[in-house]
């Protein structure tokens, strides 16, 4: 037995994740008929997709049974895949970032960053990220009224934020951001460099190797600055860090350049937007939070898990296992599907209803175990930052057209969110 073709296709195909309701409709599908099943796809190799929260918890938790690295983390196409292992000598990751790596390399070259991201350590940083904040939410008072919240004030406060703690001159903020819409959003022609649908793969891989050459280009430049030069920022640590008593591998560190300029903001802006869209449709918890800022908190923890940025990771069998009494065979590939994750009806009460004081919210946006989300402290105090600021400023918004998602099955949020306003 496998998934239904259109399931299938569903869960893979970028444009369902634009269109929202086809995708989550297909893993509420899942859920209730197929929980634990695989994919007989064309272009693709069979996987497995865990659509229960406590199953992909399972998998998460076992780090040693389910890798990362032996196979591509991220879902890839046949053909995509061994393009890629011919052109990195059979390796299937064109970037080598934490999220590619397994330990006993993951565990340290997490350690070498991690104290930087600890709550206890960010709260050095909250007076000047409040600032930042305080700056996006005056920006947005000048936009007179209206304005598309997405791209013209979630996109750049998450963004200013960790390009100064990465180290990365605000002069060079909208080639970090061009670069990171063009890697997440490789199939989609309003983000990608080619401004058009990429049919086939020779295409798309050339975008993205493009993409991969710039940061590169750019982040050696950082290195050997900071090399001469060290500061307090993550990317002197970068540069001058070292695993076992050398120094980084030049793919491994641009594996964490790219990591921490790229996801440090793309997510955190697809949250905030998502948070701000829903508020608009729900107005009483919007005049809740406004009356009480007390439940700033419960929105933080809602909105990750009402956009759940982050689709999927994939995870290799290292050894046959069971789970959900199905039999896993070593080798087999397997797609950890958050957003159906985090709208689990054994979990969550009402899953498709935003709700600031759902609690507990057991969410699985950060992910769990040993690869839990490095920046997940920081991108909570950014948005309960910006959300303190904003909220007895806002008057009233509404939305003054419709809001469209990216068309990603990877990375994705929304791309416009239109709205109308009032604020002083």
């Amino acid at each position: 037995m496998t998934i239904p073709q259109t399931i299938a296709e569903a869960i893979v195909d970028p444009k369902a994740y634009a269109d929202g309701k086809r995708v989550d409709d297909a893993f509420a599908f899942l859920r209730r008929e197929m929980p634990l099943e695989k994919t007989a796809l064309e272009h693709y190799d069979p996987f497995w997709v865990v659509t229960k929260h406590a199953d992909i918890l399972e998998v998460e938790r076992q780090n040693e049974l389910f890798h990362n690295g032996d196979r591509s983390a991220t879902l890839t196409t046949i053909d995509m895949d061994a393009k890629v292992r011919r052109m990195m000598g059979g390796s299937p990751h064109l970037i080598k970032s934490l999220v590619q790596m397994d330990n006993p390399d993951h565990g340290a070259y997490r350690r070498l960053t991690q104290p930087y991201f600890l709550a206890q350590n960010l709260k050095s940083l909250e007076t000047r990220i409040r600032e930042i904040a305080k700056v996006s939410v005056d920006r947005m008072l000048r936009l007179g009224g209206k304005c598309d919240f997405a791209r013209d004030v979630a996109l750049f406060y998450p963004l200013h934020v960790i390009m100064e703690v990465l180290g990365v001159p605000e002069v060079d903020e909208p080639r970090m951001l061009k670069l990171t819409q063009e890697l997440f959003g490789g199939n989609d022609p309003d983000l990608n460099r080619s401004g058009s649908v990429l049919e086939d793969s020779d295409n798309a891989l050339q975008a993205i190797q493009a993409v991969v050459a710039d940061f590169v280009t750019y982040f050696n430049a950082i290195t050997e600055n900071r090399r001469a030069h060290p500061k307090s920022d993550v990317a002197s640590v970068i540069a001058n860090g070292t695993v076992n008593g050398e120094p980084l591998g030049a793919l491994e560190a641009m594996g964490y350049y790219i990591i921490v300029a790229t996801a440090g903001h793309d997510t955190t802006s697809h949250t905030t937007s998502s948070a701000m869209w829903a508020l608009i449709e729900n107005q009483d918890q919007l005049k809740r939070l406004k009356e009480n800022p007390a439940l700033i908190a419960g929105l933080l923890d809602e909105s990750i898990r009402w956009a759940t940025p982050v689709k999927h990771f994939m995870r290799t069998a290292t050894a046959d296992a069971e789970l959900r009494g199905r039999k896993i065979a070593k080798g087999d590939w397997l797609m950890l599907a958050y957003p159906s994750g985090n709208r689990d009806e054994e979990v969550f009460a009402d899953p498709f209803q935003f709700d600031i004081a759902r609690t507990p919210n057991k969410h699985l946006a950060f992910g769990y175990g040993a690869h839990v989300c490095l920046g997940q402290h920081l991108a909570k105090l950014e948005m309960r930052l910006f959300w303190e600021e904003l909220l007895p400023r806002l008057d009233e918004i509404e939305l003054a057209g419709q809001p469209k998602l990216s068309e990603a099955n990877f990375v994705c949020g929304p791309k416009s969110v239109p709205v109308r306003y009032k604020m002083h």
